[in-house]
C-alpha cells in the first residue's frame, strides 16, 4: 500500500467520532460544524463514505436524518457485530481493494481489531478528523464532474441492482426496461480531466493498458488527425457518468483505434460491444479500413475477447507498421452494423467531417 494511494471510501464510527456523545446511553448527541464540513467536502471530492457502528440501526439512522446527513453515507453497517466484518462487507460490496478503504474511530481497541483483520485498511483516531482534508490520501489531484457526482451514481447503482433482483424476465428484457441512453461526444478542454481519469482508473477494459496524461491529451485534441471521444451513459435510475474513452487516429488509408477503454461498471450493458460496432459502422460509411492497437496485460483479457468477437483479426506481418512494446495491430473488415435494441445512441458522425474538430451529430436507437 502506498502512503499516497487515494482513499476511495472513508468508514465512520458514530459515537464520539462522527458525533459527540453515546446514542445508546441516552446522550443528546451533537454534530460539530467541523465534522459536517469534513463529510461534505470529502463527498464533493468524490470520496465515498460509509458507517461501521455498534448501535441500533433504526435509532442511529433516524439521528443522521435529523442532522440532515443520512444521504452522504452508502451501505451503512449499523449493528452489534465486529467492525472489521462491517468494513469488509462495505469494501466487498463496493468492489474496492482494502488499501483504498479508511476507518475512523475514537476507540483504540476498535481500530486495532480492524487493523488485525484488515491490515491494508488505514485507521485513524477520531481526533484526526479535522486534519483529514489536508492529507494527501484524501486530496485528489483533480476533481471531475463525475467525481463530484460519484455518491449519487453509486446510490443509483444500488437501486438498479435491487430492481434487477426483483425483475421477472430475461436479462435482455431487463436491459430494455432500463431506457439506456449512450452518448459519444468529442472531448473538450474542460472535460479532459474525465478522460485522463478514465485511462488511469480502467485496467480490465483498457485495450492497451496505456494511460494518457493531460498534456498528451491536449496535444491530441488540437491535432486534426485525431479524435478524442468521451462516452457517457444514463438510464431511468440516473447517470453512470463518463464510462468510456476513444482515441482514434485518422490516417490517409485507414483509421487506427489507438485506445479504447470502458468502465468495468458497465460491462453488463454491452457498452464495449456497442462502441466497437459503432466505430466499425462509421468506418464502413467512410469507406476506410479500421485498425486497432491491442497490448495484452495481466488484466485486459476481456477486452481482447471483445475485439475478436467484433471481428478483429491480426494483421499480416508485412502490413503491421511499427508495432511497439508488445502492441499488436488488429484489423476488421468494415461493414454496416445496427445499434442494439436495448440502447438509444446519440453520437457524432465521424464519417462526414466538415473540417478539423467538427463532426455532425446523429441520433439512433
Amino acid at each position: 500500500m502506498s502512503e499516497n494511494e487515494l482513499v476511495k471510501c472513508l468508514v465512520w464510527d458514530l459515537d464520539n467520532t462522527l458525533w459527540k456523545g453515546t446514542l445508546s446511553e441516552g446522550d443528546d448527541v451533537t454534530l460539530s460544524a467541523e465534522a459536517r464540513a469534513v463529510i461534505e467536502t470529502l463527498d464533493s471530492r468524490g470520496i465515498l463514505q460509509s458507517i461501521a457502528s455498534r448501535n441500533d440501526h433504526e435509532v442511529a439512522w433516524a439521528q443522521l436524518e435529523r442532522f440532515g446527513m443520512a444521504e452522504y453515507f452508502v451501505l451503512p453497517e449499523i449493528s452489534w457485530g465486529p467492525k472489521s466484518a462491517s468494513v469488509r462487507r462495505i469494501a466487498d460490496r463496493l468492489r474496492f481493494a482494502p488499501s483504498t478503504i479508511a476507518f475512523v474511530d475514537d476507540q483504540p481497541a476498535e481500530r486495532a481489531e480492524v487493523r488485525h483483520h484488515l491490515p491494508m485498511v488505514r485507521c485513524y483516531d477520531a481526533q484526526a478528523v479535522p486534519s483529514l482534508l489536508d492529507r494527501a490520501e484524501f486530496t485528489p489531484r483533480t476533481v471531475t464532474v463525475d467525481a463530484r457526482d460519484r455518491r449519487t451514481m453509486y446510490q443509483a447503482t444500488f437501486r438498479r441492482d435491487a430492481a434487477k433482483s426483483d425483475f421477472i424476465g430475461s436479462d435482455e428484457e431487463f436491459l430494455r426496461s432500463l431506457d439506456l441512453v449512450m452518448r459519444i461526444d468529442p472531448a473538450t478542454g474542460e472535460g479532459l480531466s474525465r478522460v485522463e481519469e478514465l485511462t488511469l482508473r480502467t485496467s480490465q477494459m483498457n485495450a492497451t493498458g496505456i494511460h494518457y496524461d493531460d498534456e498528451t491529451l491536449r496535444t491530441l485534441l488540437a491535432d486534426p488527425h485525431h479524435e478524442v471521444l468521451v462516452v457517457s451513459l444514463s438510464d431511468r435510475f440516473g447517470s453512470h457518468g463518463a464510462v468510456g474513452v476513444v482515441l482514434l487516429q485518422r490516417g490517409p488509408s485507414a483509421w487506427r483505434l489507438k485506445l479504447l477503454a470502458t468502465s468495468c461498471r458497465v460491462v453488463a450493458f454491452g457498452v464495449g460491444a456497442v462502441l466497437l460496432n459503432w466505430l466499425i459502422d462509421q468506418a464502413a460509411r467512410a469507406r476506410t479500413r479500421l485498425q486497432a492497437d491491442f497490448r495484452r496485460t495481466e488484466r485486459n483479457r476481456i477486452m481482447e475477447i471483445a475485439y475478436r468477437f467484433a471481428g478483429f483479426t491480426d494483421m499480416a506481418a508485412d502490413d503491421a507498421v511499427g508495432p511497439q512494446a508488445g502492441v499488436q495491430l488488429l484489423e476488421v473488415r468494415p461493414d454496416r452494423r445496427p445499434v442494439p435494441a436495448h440502447i438509444a445512441l446519440h453520437a457524432v458522425e465521424l464519417w462526414e467531417k466538415r473540417g478539423p474538430g467538427v463532426s455532425r451529430a446523429c441520433e439512433r436507437g
